[in-house]
């Protein structure tokens, strides 16, 4: 973890984790939603003309394309050709694919990213001072609140919209790139200055309606949005290796021991390999308990689709799909539900979803002794991705569970320094590894639980050690390189930096 200075150029002055911000008056009630009226365009540059872009604008852009998206590339290229520059981009999540982009940072069309998750070239861009200024990386929650809350305006949002009926409804359900629902799209159609939506397929019928016409100003065609088979990637469409199904096995058991498994039991799982297969282990002692549970939620995966159709869930509340099964399913299923960002996890809203968890099953790239985590750099420090909704469901469910194995690429992941701090360890009740199971001290019935169910605990202290055996010590930039990104926590603070 860094150092924070008081103050970033291009960033403004730091408000560090922990530290409350300013009193501010109280959220004036939101305006009723004015209908929007479809206006004609032809193509993306008389888009741009039409929503009256100029230097310096910000414009967003949402990820459920994930790795196939190719609509974020075309738009830049019209914003070039129009000669716009020093443009902030706002993209809910950035991946491989949009190494695309690296000419327009160098080049001065884009000068700010504001965004929550991003890996691939493009990170590895940011990391070395491409960008003018600093990335800022905040939370699935934290973005949506800076939308709705003003922080973040959007000048124009960009929709890639799988389909679009006669009427302008846009929806992920249906058309060759099919996508899922369009959560994070939902909170930047409600509140940018304009929006225009983006599509390679128009349909009579649609399955499920995810934005309106009535928040969507233009519509543009295009040959092609992008390429959804390419939706899962990463760790997402790979199978866990050994330990980590021993990891999934024994998470399995201390989420039967915590008392939460009953009737009514809501859960969810990140997109890691691991991950999904505690979902896959959890599902056979649901079954033999007779256990049915309210929902799974997030980003949604066929292993979770799997158990809603066996009956083990009731609803699925989905952000985005992680993979083709999901897609599939929010298209068919009734009880496949869409939420927007912002009911997912705005810590603004008491309602959200990520809040009525019983339990979240996280990843880590590093988890130190005060049980904090790192999701944002690897031990070298690359820029692997970011927070996503990795603090907001930390922060919301009952029982956080971090999954990981003691080491990978030779580097510890149990260690006594981060190399970037993502989500706080008081945020965290367990973290489970191939050596055994920590419980967060703050969880002292937690622990008597788990030794009550035979499960073995260990300390955190000597899994950083078991860890240290063999491996190297991550590299720790010193405060005299220049910030390159900037790690919000999902309050709008600053959680860490990261530097060139």
């Amino acid at each position: 973890m860094a150092d924070l200075p008081d103050a970033i150029d291009g960033y403004g002055p730091v408000r560090p984790f922990g530290v409350a911000a300013a009193p501010v008056p109280p959220r004036p009630p939101r305006a009723p939603v004015v209908p929007r009226r479809l206006s004609g365009v032809n193509g993306l540059r008389d888009a741009i003309a039409a929503a009256g872009l100029r230097d310096g604008a910000t414009i967003s852009f949402h990820h459920h394309l994930r790795n196939g998206d190719d609509v974020m590339r075309q738009v830049l290229v019209a914003c070039r050709a129009a000669g716009l520059r020093d443009l902030h981009i706002a993209p809910s999540s950035l991946f491989p694919c949009h190494a695309a982009l690296i000419p327009f940072l160098r080049d001065g069309t884009v000068t700010g990213i504001t965004t929550a998750y991003v890996t691939g070239p493009l990170a590895d861009a940011i990391r070395a001072g491409d960008l003018a200024r600093p990335a800022v990386l905040q939370t699935h929650g934290g973005r949506a609140d800076a939308i709705e809350s003003g922080r973040l305006g959007i000048d124009a949002a960009f929709v890639a919209a799988p389909a679009v009926d006669a009427t302008g409804n846009l929806s992920g359900a249906a058309g060759p790139n099919a996508c899922g629902p369009l959560g994070y799209a939902m909170v930047d159609a409600a509140h940018a200055r304009h929006v225009i939506a983006v599509t390679d397929h128009s349909a009579t019928d649609l399955p499920r309606i995810c934005i309106p016409a009535t928040r969507v100003d233009m519509i543009v065609s295009v040959d092609s949005i992008g390429a959804a088979a390419q939706i899962a990637s990463g760790t997402t469409g790979r199978p866990p290796s050994a330990p980590g199904r021993a990891i999934a096995e024994l998470t399995a058991r201390l989420i039967a021991a915590s008392g939460l498994l009953r009737d009514g039991f809501s859960f969810q799982t990140g997109a890691g390999a691991t991950s999904l297969a505690v979902a896959r282990a959890l599902a056979p002692g649901m079954t033999a308990r007779g256990i049915t549970g309210d929902f799974a939620a997030g980003g949604i995966t066929g292993p979770l689709v799997a158990m809603f159709r066996d009956g083990l869930f009731n609803r699925l509340w989905d952000v985005q799909a992680f993979d083709l099964e999901a897609v599939a399913s929010y298209a068919a299923d009734a009880g496949h539900l869409a939420m927007s960002a912002a009911h997912y996890a705005s810590p603004a809203r008491a309602d959200a979803i990520c809040n009525r968890l019983d339990v979240m099953i996280l990843g880590a790239a590093e988890i130190d002794r005060a049980f904090n985590v790192n999701v944002t750099c690897a031990g070298d420090g690359r820029i692997i991705g970011g927070s996503g909704g990795h603090a907001d469901t930390a922060a919301g469910a009952t029982l956080p569970i971090v999954t990981t194995t003691l080491a990978a690429g030779g580097f510890a992941k149990v260690v006594d320094r981060l190399t970037c701090r993502t989500t706080p360890g008081a945020t965290i009740g367990a973290v489970v590894t191939e050596a055994g199971i920590a419980i967060h001290p703050s969880r002292p019935e937690l622990a008597d639980r788990a030794r009550h169910a035979g499960l073995s605990l260990v300390a955190i202290d000597d899994l950083a050690r078991r860890a240290r055996d063999g491996t190297r010590v991550g590299k720790h930039r010193t405060g005299d390189r220049p910030v390159v990104a900037v790690c919000e926590y999902r309050d709008g603070s600053v959680i860490d930096v990261i530097r060139a």
